[in-house]
């Protein structure tokens, strides 16, 4: 596996100047053919692809990844370019930054936010062309900043056009998320079948509560996509849509007194009775002993 662990050895790799030690913008055309092998970094990387060339795997699931579509990397991902062994020609260009240049920086306090560096699987951006040219701005300005001469006002000038980029993209995402609705509400739909498997079946006693990303992996999906999926056709991140569920089958069960809050508890997957009673309470405003007699 190939570790950049610095900007300048990603652009030496593909025959480029490095521009500033933080910071670069990579043009992959000028690449020597590469053999497709793993690879991590230790930056992030916005990745513009201007053909298909093979595909991009994290663990066991494939990248939705063609011509036209820009994919997200951050920091220790571990990526594998397939067919592995295979030489091939890289096409396009890449924006590459660490960390450094945007800490003390709203943007560095806010990079986390920008979840597509972490979907990880499954949902590259696909762009119309009307946002392709918007992104390409958005590079040309900040490539035009990195070859000035370096002064008071270039991190400053930098990290602004790095943060509206990414704005920008946050924004095709959210219209990705529309134009793709009918294949998002299937994955509700399969979402919901497998949590109303799960609540009705023995499962919640014999693996506990439900995670995000127990459901997001049964679909092939990235917790982190999957939860801004979830968002965005329902209003509820994807924990909350679970928990409002487990509340439901809570209330429901403690109607039944023939069993008590520590039986039921157990049911719904808690390890410790006290964990159910806080959570209900939490949710509910009230314990479930006082939920049970107020009804």
């Amino acid at each position: 596996m190939i570790v950049y662990d610095t900007i300048k050895k990603f652009c030496d790799r593909h025959n480029n100047k490095t521009q500033h030690p933080l910071i670069s913008l990579v043009d992959l055309n000028k690449s020597a053919p590469l053999e497709r092998t793993k690879f991590t970094l230790d930056f992030y990387a916005i990745i513009i692809k201007e053909t298909h060339c093979g595909d991009l795997r994290y663990g066991n699931k494939y990248y939705d990844y063609a011509e036209g579509t820009v994919v997200f990397f951050g920091p220790g991902q571990i990526i594998t370019s397939e067919p592995e062994g295979e030489i091939h020609q890289p096409f396009g260009k890449a924006l590459i930054f660490h960390s450094d240049i945007i800490k003390g920086t709203s943007l560095g306090k806010q990079v986390h936010d920008y979840s597509f560096f972490s979907y990880q699987s499954n949902e590259a951006l696909h762009l119309s062309e009307k946002e392709r040219d918007l992104v390409d701005v958005c590079f040309a300005n900040i490539a035009t900043e990195v070859s000035q001469n370096i002064d008071r006002h270039s991190k400053k000038l930098i990290v602004a056009n790095l943060e509206l980029l990414l704005k920008y993209c946050l924004r095709f995402y959210d219209r990705q998320f529309i134009t793709r609705e009918h294949a998002n509400h299937g994955i509700i739909e399969q979402f919901e079948q497998k949590l109303n498997e799960y609540l009705a079946g023995d499962k919640l006693k014999t693996d506990g509560v439900p995670t995000v990303a127990r459901f997001a992996g049964e679909l092939h999906l990235s917790a982190n996509y999957f939860g801004d999926l979830i968002k965005k056709e329902t209003g509820k991140s994807a924990l909350e849509y679970i928990q409002l569920r487990l509340i439901d089958l809570a209330k429901e069960r403690i109607f039944d007194t023939s069993k008590s809050i520590s039986e039921i508890s157990y049911e719904m997957g808690f390890k410790y009775s006290q964990h159910f009673t806080r959570f209900f309470k939490q949710k509910v405003g009230v314990s479930p002993s006082e939920y049970r007699l107020m009804n």
